[in-house]
């Protein structure tokens, strides 16, 4: 069967499977969420790993008797998915956040112009422990502006519904799940809407960590997103946290699927080659490893400007580098990102001759392996050979006559 045939079907393979996914029910008990909220709470918290618990207990404690301390954002979504949170994100309200960080007897990295601290967990995973703020953005794309303010002022000032979701954990244990902004009800249509009419003319990146999220978790987008997209492309160019996001989506579990989404949503023009991803995603699919470098090469290729395109998302030099080694004519062996890439690109590009080959034509081991490779690199570099069948026709040629001076 063809390379291509086969590429073919694992696409349609993993269409089938992201439908499979959108169309996943959601857990019962989430599904009757008006009834049970008192039940949500404790379902979330015992979600979490034991020594994640044990942390947030203990900061509740040393907050004080009059703060208010609470698990949100995507840990909360998570749990409520039936997945075990690991990216911890703590909101505190009416405590120093340096003193808490310190208190909790974990390193941690202070910053002040947000007051908050990136504390390192015993495992290794960093969490976030957040002064509890509002803000404002006096240049759309730029840094936000941040105010002191209350939990739920933290909460309405992020990017979807899903993700302003808050578990409230009291000094003796108890927590309470908050949903102000009617994010479990998006939940359970798993639907990304934004939270207020300008979020992607402010925050530009929002609508690619939208995309990301949708393609991970099979959602869809509510229409005041799609509403929205123009703004976001309007201000993409001054928005450097968008072309971070870019470069993330790039080392998603199916980066493709993510990029699809976003053509879809009429923002294709951001990731271009959004075909080789998928190809890509199909080969990982398959079992082959695929690195993200190997994914920002397939999106360079099919770039108009692809050393524009790694300024912008921060790539260095290695997937141009990785691209130019797939387009040329220097043999690799099955498997390696080269050789997938090639695959993919230029997928009638002949297996050039090894040394191998050279040898099985009774070359002796050792410099002449070398030149026979050489003449035959320089003959498909000016174009007069392009198939096996003419390497193998130049080689005997070559070794049968005088070689050239």
């Amino acid at each position: 069967m063809q390379v291509a045939a086969v590429v073919n079907m694992q696409i349609q393979a993993a269409t089938h499977a992201r439908a499979r996914m959108r169309n996943q029910r959601l857990p019962g008990w989430l599904l009757c969420h008006t009834e049970a909220m008192t039940d949500l709470a404790p379902r979330i918290w015992n979600r979490l790993q034991a020594t994640d618990r044990e942390w947030l207990q203990l900061l509740a404690r040393q907050a004080g008797p009059l703060a208010r301390v609470a698990l949100v954002g995507g840990a909360v979504r998570d749990a409520l998915l039936e997945q075990t949170p690991q990216d911890l994100d703590v909101v505190a309200e009416g405590t120093d956040i340096q003193a808490l960080a310190r208190a909790s007897a974990l390193p941690f990295l202070y910053h002040p112009a947000f007051q908050n601290a990136t504390v390192t967990l015993p495992d290794g995973r960093g969490a976030d422990l957040v002064q509890a703020r509002r803000e404002t953005y006096p240049v759309a794309g730029h840094n936000p502006v941040p105010h002191s303010g209350t939990l739920e002022d933290d909460l309405r000032r992020r990017d979807f519904a899903v993700n302003a979701l808050a578990l409230l954990i009291g000094p003796g244990g108890e927590v309470t799940l908050l949903d102000d902004l009617k994010g479990l009800s998006d939940l359970e249509a798993r639907m990304l809407r934004p939270l207020h009419p300008r979020s992607f003319h402010e925050d530009a990146s929002r609508l690619i960590r939208g995309a990301r999220l949708a393609a991970r978790l099979g959602f869809k987008a509510h229409p005041e997103l799609l509403r929205q997209v123009p703004g976001a492309l309007a201000v993409a160019d001054q928005t450097p946290r968008l072309w971070a996001e870019l470069r993330l989506l790039l080392s998603e579990v199916r980066p493709g699927a993510a990029a699809r989404t976003l053509e879809g949503w009429g923002a294709g023009e951001l990731l271009p080659g959004v075909e080789w991803l998928e190809q890509l995603d199909a080969a990982q699919d398959a079992g082959q490893p695929v690195s993200p470098q190997l994914y920002a090469a397939a999106a360079l290729h099919t770039s108009p400007d692809p050393e524009r395109l790694a300024e912008r998302l921060g790539l260095g030099d290695r997937p141009a580098a990785l691209l130019a080694r797939a387009l040329s004519g220097t043999y690799f062996p099955d498997g390696t990102p080269e050789r997938v890439l090639r695959g993919l690109l230029r997928p009638d590009a002949p297996v050039p001759l090894t040394g191998r080959d050279v040898l099985a034509l009774g070359v002796p081991p050792g410099r002449a392996v070398g030149e026979a490779l050489d003449y035959l690199t320089q003959l498909r570099r000016g174009g007069q050979i392009s198939s096996r069948a003419d390497e193998q026709t130049a080689l005997q040629k070559y070794l049968g006559a005088e070689r050239p001076e």
